[in-house]
């Protein structure tokens, strides 16, 4: 408990920073005749913080992308809500949906960039068949990663859920069947990779696993691509249409497609 304290204190330290850099240094939309618009996106990590990268370089004549890296994905939505910045490449559609409803905000997808795949993954075990009964599981704290995660382990049998309900908005009090007695741990997505020390069983995207040396296709247990989960660039509610489509074409460039098609995790989604 306490590790995990110190790491959201540090990621909101972290935000904290980049935001006041935000705020005392950076323009957004709206110039002058003959002036660059710079447009503020964020991401949290790679491969996404790459994505931005390319399409920095490809981003037409009037509009520059000023890259940031920010800690956490709750701090992104935030920021971006609140005008602190124009844009982010970090969220699939249903997280970005669950975050408005939430706050009463208005951000929007405008254009799916790479399908990833995710997966469950095992200290303890190598083959799904070999998991424990009372086995502790990993699941995001977030309602749409949550859905998902419930949703595979549903597709391979581990649990069943209320057939009354979408599967891909289960939570885990519409598991009506739990034959091997597993434990269900929330977790932010941020902190799965700590869980994963101390799991049997734990959903994690493949950004964030390959910290540890892991990937879908090498170590998941349990695998899923599914392209209503596509990482998609999000834009906030006062941003012009004339530079939402600067972004569009920057993120669907050659250039970003070379950079996605270099990772064997994800796919082009464009």
């Amino acid at each position: 408990m306490t590790s995990q304290r110190l790491l959201r204190l540090a990621a909101l330290f972290g935000a904290a920073a980049l935001l006041a850099g935000c705020a005392s240094g950076s323009t957004s939309s709206g110039s002058g005749d003959g002036d660059t618009v710079t447009i503020r996106v964020a991401a949290v990590t790679s491969p996404a913080t790459d994505i931005v990268a390319a399409a920095a370089a490809q981003i037409e004549d009037g509009y520059e992308i000023e890259p940031l890296t920010i800690t956490d994905y709750v701090t992104v939505n935030s920021m971006l809500g609140s005008g602190d910045i124009e844009a982010s490449f970090s969220q699939h559609e249903p997280y970005m949906q669950e975050f408005n409803e939430k706050n009463g905000a208005s951000l929007t997808a405008v254009q799916p960039v790479y399908n990833f795949v995710i997966a469950f993954y095992s200290r303890t075990v190598d083959d799904i068949a070999d998991l424990p009964d009372g086995a502790r599981v990993a699941i995001p704290n977030d309602a749409s990663n949550a859905g998902r995660a419930l949703k595979l382990l549903a597709d391979n049998g581990l649990v069943t859920l209320d057939p009354s309900i979408d599967p891909y908005a289960a939570t885990v009090d519409d598991i009506t069947a739990n034959p091997r007695d597993l434990q269900f741990l929330k977790v932010e997505i941020a902190q799965l990779n700590t869980a994963y020390e101390e799991a049997d069983l734990v959903f994690q995207w493949p950004s964030h696993i390959a910290a540890l040396g892991l990937t879908p296709q090498e170590d998941g247990l349990l695998t899923e691509l599914d392209d209503r989960f596509a990482l998609q660039l999000v834009v906030g509610a006062d941003v012009d249409p004339e530079t939402v489509e600067a972004l569009r074409k920057a993120f669907t460039s050659d250039v970003v497609r070379d950079v996605i098609d270099g990772n064997p995790s994800i796919e082009a989604a464009f």
